[in-house]
């Protein structure tokens, strides 16, 4: 799954449904998201883009969004903040969660 550094991050969010993933390298927590979001982002291919952002490496963005617990997921439709979930997201969750935005 692609990382997404700073100088990027709002020109990726900025257009249609967008699933960020806020995680680090060493949380346990978020390796098991990271395997939930690969069947997530095969799932809603070419409806959703899904991405990560290092906590450590891009601080400004997850300062910017409040981000104080990792794992943390933010929907975007068309640049804004629709939803956060801070935590493990089971599967069908997530994706319910998603398809309201679509």
């Amino acid at each position: 799954m692609r990382i997404v550094e700073e100088k990027d991050f709002a020109n990726e969010i900025k257009e249609g449904v967008v699933l960020v993933d806020f995680f680090a390298t060493w949380c346990g927590p978020c390796r098991i998201m990271g395997q939930i979001l690969e069947d997530i982002a095969g799932e809603v291919e070419g409806k959703v883009k899904v991405f990560k952002v290092d906590v450590d490496q891009s601080g400004e963005v997850a300062r910017s969004f409040g981000i104080m617990s990792i794992p943390t997921l933010i929907i975007f439709k068309d640049g804004k903040e629709q939803e956060k979930h801070v935590g493990i997201w089971q599967y069908e969750d997530c994706v319910n969660a998603l398809k309201k935005y679509l």
